[in-house]
């Protein structure tokens, strides 16, 4: 056998065993963290690549790394956004507005003010809506009234979504179809003879305002 052939023949066998004892290696780690000893197709590596002197002799093996070896830089994945609330979502969640929301149910308007909008509400909260009899509000609540309880709760709501500071002394148009007074005092505003005591409640279709009485659409 040349000396070529013969030196050739080592470096190969080196390679191979080199090759197992890693292997064996990486068998023996899994197995002392705990976890299953099971063969996984291994990520490319760096290969040990002899090359060939023009003399005819093998020099030190050399390291080939392969396409698209080596460490990237992670990907920073974008921040995910607290999920927005829409207005019945801040209404269920304030609780300030129990009587309220069971109005909405009880119209069949919870999908409606859930939507996309966006809508300004002047929202009575429960104390308001404890300024009507406990009789008024209980046949406002019943079946048979659904039509005339949507008229009013709808005549609390207007298309657009108008902060406190964009509100103008004057008559505007409800989705009921009427018209609201508002008046603008300083920093007082009123919504035909309600007070609104809590402004801009901001959420991802419009904005809400409490008010501090329900207010009546027109005969």
């Amino acid at each position: 056998m040349s000396n070529y052939v013969f030196q050739k023949s080592i470096v190969a066998t080196l390679g191979i065993a080199i090759a197992a004892t890693g292997t064996l290696a990486g068998i023996s780690s899994h197995a002392q963290n705990g976890l299953p000893e099971t063969m996984t197709t291994p990520s490319p590596s760096p290969t040990m690549m002899p090359t060939t002197n023009p003399s005819g002799s093998v020099s030190k093996p050399t390291i080939s790394t392969p396409p698209g070896g080596g460490m990237s830089k992670p990907t920073k994945k974008p921040a995910t956004s607290a999920k927005k609330m829409t207005i019945v979502d801040v209404a269920v969640k304030n609780g300030s507005f129990k009587t309220l929301v069971t109005a909405l149910k009880a119209a069949g308007l919870v999908e409606t003010l859930s939507g996309e909008g966006p809508f300004t509400v002047f929202a009575p909260n429960d104390a308001a809506f404890a300024k009507l009899s406990k009789a008024t509000l209980t046949d406002l609540l019943k079946p048979e009234n659904k039509e005339k309880l949507t008229k009013i709760l709808t005549y609390h709501v207007v298309s657009g979504s108008v902060l406190s500071k964009d509100i103008k002394p004057g008559k505007v148009a409800t989705v009921e179809g009427s018209e609201v007074t508002l008046k603008v005092n300083g920093k007082r505003v009123m919504v035909n003879t309600a007070k609104v005591i809590k402004a801009d409640i901001k959420t991802s279709n419009g904005v809400i305002h409490v008010i501090d009485r329900v207010i009546l659409p027109p005969n």
